[in-house]
């Protein structure tokens, strides 16, 4: 007999409590955090098992309140493209793209498959408006007139997106077959508008924003992976390294690696996605700059 992943064994408890009156329509549902105290997991396993439940139908986001017990007997909402797309992000960010297929889609929203297909096509179509969406959440203001702190503000935000998003990585993950999503053309657009102002030619700029592209995607491709690593084993990273030490140990006491080992002998130092961006980053600003520099010359 398989065992449940452990998202599903919370969400199948707490849909136990709503069913038999202890949560009524209304109470707010154990938070996040809450769960990770009570069944000592992971926030992301947490964050999953709350998406379950509003899959299910049995809760709902409330602003400023929390998660809260939806009354079983309410008519169902009516179904919009709009809905299908926040339906969609919110299995998307819990479960991955992976998980996104027009059936569970439809479960989460209490209706039949044939009924999505009346408002959006398929799943292609579908991903597209989720990334449209996502891409149109945070505006990225007026264009600065210096183009490095331009491209830093760009970079971030576009890192922003993939941060709240995992999902993303996949999504847009083709350079030759780009998304026809207005809110990511208009990244685009902005990141053109800083580098307006540089002798580059076109092809030089569509270039340099294409390499940032690049660098931001590959990172997010990499958090993805670490994410789906801890959901599936269910530690974290601290406890990983913990567990793997004796073994990175045993490997560098044989004197094959004296200089990597220097680096784990001398001053400790987090090593973590968000510091190798910004160093990345900063880097590749620094030759954008030698290139801008020399074409003025």
């Amino acid at each position: 007999m398989t065992t449940p992943p452990p998202y599903r064994a919370i969400a199948a408890e707490i849909g136990r409590r709503i069913r038999a009156g202890e949560l009524r329509p209304g109470d707010r549902v154990p938070s996040t955090r809450a769960i990770t105290r009570e069944w000592g997991v992971a926030m992301a396993t947490a964050t999953k098992a709350l998406a379950a439940l509003r899959q299910e139908g049995l809760v709902r986001a409330e602003p400023g309140v929390g998660t809260v017990v939806v009354s079983l007997a309410a008519a169902p909402a009516t179904l919009t493209r709009e809905r299908i797309v926040r339906a969609a992000l919110e299995l998307a960010n819990a479960e991955g793209l992976s998980a996104l297929t027009m059936r569970r889609v439809a479960t989460a929203l209490s209706t039949s498959t044939m009924a999505l297909y009346r408002h959006v096509p398929g799943k292609g179509e579908l991903v597209r408006l989720m990334t449209d969406a996502v891409c149109g959440e945070v505006p990225m203001g007026p264009v600065p007139a210096d183009w490095r702190t331009g491209l830093q503000l760009g970079a971030r935000w576009l890192r922003g997106v993939y941060t709240r998003h995992r999902w993303m990585a996949q999504a847009m993950a083709s350079f030759t077959r780009p998304v026809a999503s207005p809110n990511a053309m208009a990244y685009t657009e902005w990141i053109l508008g800083a580098l307006h102002g540089t002798p580059l030619t076109p092809f030089e700029k569509i270039h340099t924003h294409l390499v940032i592209f690049a660098y931001v995607q590959g990172l997010a491709m990499a958090d993805d992976l670490e994410e789906q690593a801890r959901q599936d084993s269910g530690i974290s990273d601290g406890e990983w390294m913990e567990r793997n030490e004796p073994r990175f140990d045993a490997i560098s006491a044989g004197g094959s690696y004296p200089l990597l080992t220097t680096l784990t002998d001398g001053e400790d130092f987090d090593l973590d996605l968000e510091s190798l961006f910004e160093f990345g980053l900063r880097r590749i600003l620094d030759g954008i700059a030698v290139m801008i520099d020399e074409t003025s010359g």
